[in-house]
């Protein structure tokens, strides 16, 4: 028996190499790489590099190199059977017990003769041929662009060949030997080179005739790639979504054409493959037909940049399915792949971000924001979330407001918990007003998209959240019941989390423990959907508690943080302006409607109503006409939800939503100063930037050491 090659190359591509590594020595950043001390021999300079994009590693001191496979035999010790078993369990990709179907298939040697296309008779299970369509003979007309050289496949050796064949740096190809340590923390060129590396597994250079999968699939997406520029009226879908043309050609948009076989004549030759493909399909009368059909295409690749499979997304919106995927093949399985992750790595993405769609990864990736990806309409699996909590400790999730789309986010939290240990960070985006990231980016821009995930919800507040809507919580039978489920969610945390204990704390806290009125004022903002900016928030919360500004809260914030006693240097304070170190004004915000509304209540204090409702009324009535439309629309629910709550105060929410302001203005301002350079300037904001975080996460630590003790 021998283990076809693409799954060994899935195994490799998939395993959680950093994790597997980083059981036996400490791995740190080193630019995209990861570095440690090599686990292979004792060193005190670490020289070890693990590439997780292309889920290798290498030591420059001894030399040592290879895949999650070759470290799994050469320093665990097993077999290469037990090497590959233990990878199996990791990422889920079952291993055939027998010898399967592999990459290469069968050619036709002469290319078939079929008569000329009639008016097609739809497969009995597609249903007819919607009136007025006629076969498309577009596809033979591009023919002669594709000439199909016979595919080369080398057959993959007995398993016991492996166990007898040593793991040496000759297997890397001469980069791996040549190369050295350049000394700047960073990895040589064989590590961001992907011709550098020779496949481990290449073993038998003899080569047959038959085709190749991945050489086919790379030829239907260049022939649907190329039909979209054929068909004006598929490539107006695209541009009306607000997709750019320079976005086509990174992602390989295309488009499938009518007819029922196209794919068969344009490769007469690889009809096997088609098949094996799952794009070519056999109706119950026996009729060969095409599985994409005048839809566009989202070509779908794997870890290297090779295209695997399609997505096909239907033009018209009342034809269901909308979507369409090619099935599972042999060198495609959808519970293994993200659309999006090739992507995202090449433009070295530094954060991620899980959506349901294609096209919100595409919208997110035009906009600037790289790190999206989508799974291949099957629910993103543990192995996965693994993956992308190694390459950042925080992952945020953004699902639709709708039923379906918080039931697939609870289903996600389920399935991370396992992976979800103290260091790491799950968050939740539910965007305002039934958008998602496609029509917001849309509708709102970028940077607002970037804020909105800046502001994702953390994991704890959307347990409660989502769970005080399904229980009666004016009961004790649905405290009960709700916090049952959530002791419940806790066991599926890592062994010897202390997150466990605090969730558990949190929500006790929430059904009944003591808790103070900030924290009520938080939760109450869960309840509160609006499409609101921090700016918007804090307008509301000096609406429902003016006397807050009655002690500016800036200054009370710039005086807790230290920042108001900054000693400057003799030589930077000699040049610098008088007033550099007063505190931020509001009026340095450059927010005209935070401004119109706090100095509005500065005049106002004196003469507001007592009653909170009537006070906010009496300060609306003295606005200016656009801040108190767009605060009118909000303060009904806003009051509404607050008082539900019985929140009597707003200080801790208040303080909260002015550091966040002070915080992106101080980054905003540093920006500024580094394009137009002030370098007295840009040293006193960095300084003053430098103050505040750290204030902020003394704070974080103070409140955190105080719940861990509230049962002590």
């Amino acid at each position: 028996m021998s283990i076809p090659n693409h799954i060994l190359e899935q195994l490799n591509s998939q395993a959680d190499l950093i994790s597997i590594i980083g059981r036996h020595t400490t791995l740190k950043r080193a630019g995209n790489e990861y570095k440690g001390c090599c686990p292979f021999h004792g060193e005190k300079s670490p020289s070890f590099y693990v590439n997780p994009q292309k889920n290798i590693y290498h030591c420059f001191g001894c030399g040592v190199g290879g895949n999650a496979i070759s470290f799994l035999r050469d320093y665990e010790s097993l077999t290469f059977i037990e090497a590959v078993n233990e990878l199996s369990k990791q990422t889920g990709i079952e291993v055939p017990k027998e010898a399967q179907q592999n990459v290469s298939y069968q050619r036709t040697k002469q290319p078939t003769v079929r008569p000329t296309p009639q008016a097609p008779t739809a497969p009995p299970s597609e249903g007819s041929t919607p009136a007025g369509q006629n076969q498309d003979n577009s596809a033979s007309s591009y023919s002669d662009a594709f000439v199909y050289d016979e595919g080369h496949y080398d057959n993959y050796p007995p398993l016991d060949v492996y166990d007898s064949v040593p793991y040496s740096s000759e297997d890397y190809g001469s980069d791996y030997q040549s190369s050295s340590d350049s000394g700047d923390g960073y990895p040589p060129s064989w590590l961001t080179d992907t011709d550098a590396i020779t496949d481990l597994h290449n073993l038998n250079p003899a080569a047959d005739e038959d085709g190749n999968l991945y050489e086919l699939l790379e030829q239907i997406q260049q022939f649907y790639q190329h039909n979209l520029a054929t068909h004006p009226h598929a490539k107006h879908y695209f541009l009306s979504r607000g997709i750019t043309e320079d976005i086509f050609e990174t992602f390989g948009l295309g488009y499938a054409p009518f007819g029922w076989q196209h794919l068969e004549h344009q490769f007469p030759q690889d009809i096997e493959g088609l098949k094996a493909l799952g794009l070519v399909r056999q109706s119950e009368s026996g009729r060969d037909y095409d599985l994409l059909r005048d839809r566009v295409i989202f070509p779908i690749r794997d870890n290297q940049g090779r295209t695997i499979g399609f997505g096909g997304r239907a033009l018209d919106n009342e034809v269901k399915p909308k979507y369409i995927n090619s099935s599972d093949s042999p060198v495609f399985h959808k519970q293994h792949v993200l659309y999006g992750y090739y992507e995202s790595r090449q433009q070295r993405a530094d954060s991620w971000l899980v959506v349901e769609g294609y096209m919100d990864v595409i919208a997110l990736y035009q906009a600037g924001i790289y790190g999206a990806v989508a799974s291949m309409g099957t629910a993103i699996n543990e192995s996965q979330i693994s993956r992308l909590l190694t390459l950042n400790p925080t992952l945020t999730l953004s699902f639709d407001g709708d039923s379906a789309g918080q039931k697939a986010a609870w289903r996600t939290l389920e399935v991370a918990l396992p992976v979800l240990a103290d260091d790491k960070e799950l968050r939740f985006l539910t965007l305002p007003n039934n958008h998602d990231p496609d029509t917001f980016i849309k509708s709102q821009g970028g940077d607002a998209m970037r804020e909105q995930i800046a502001n994702a919800m953390p994991l704890s507040q959307y347990i409660f959240a989502y769970l005080s809507e399904r229980y009666d919580l004016t009961l004790a039978e649905g405290k009960a019941k709700l916090m049952s489920q959530v002791r419940s969610l806790t066991t599926a945390l890592p062994k010897g989390s202390s997150f466990r204990y605090l969730l558990n704390n949190d929500i006790y806290q929430k059904l009944g423990g003591k808790r103070s009125q900030n924290v009520e004022a938080k939760d109450a903002l869960l309840d509160f959907d609006g499409d609101m900016t921090i700016s918007q928030q804090l307008q509301l919360c000096f609406l429902f508690q003016p006397r807050t500004l009655i002690d500016d809260p800036i200054e009370i914030i710039w005086q807790r943080a230290g920042i108001n006693g900054l000693h400057l240097p003799p030589h930077i304070q000699q040049k610098a302006s008088p007033d550099v170190l007063r505190p931020i004004a509001w009026e340095d915000l450059q927010d005209r409607a935070l401004l119109d509304i706090v100095s509005t209540i500065k005049r106002c204090l004196n003469y507001l109503p007592k009653d909170a409702n009537a006070a906010a009324h009496f300060i609306l009535s003295n606005l200016k006409p656009l801040t108190q439309e767009t605060l009118s629309r909000g303060w009904g629910g806003f009051y509404k939800t607050l008082t539900a709550r019985n929140v009597l105060s707003l200080d801790e929410l208040v303080e909260n939503l002015v550091m966040q302001l002070l915080k992106l203005h101080l980054q905003k301002k540093m920006q500024e100063l580094i394009k137009n350079p002030d370098h007295i300037k840009l040293a006193i904001v960095r300084k003053q930037s430098q103050l505040l975080n750290d204030w902020l996460r003394a704070q974080q630590a103070e409140q955190s050491a105080q719940m861990v003790t509230v049962q002590s």
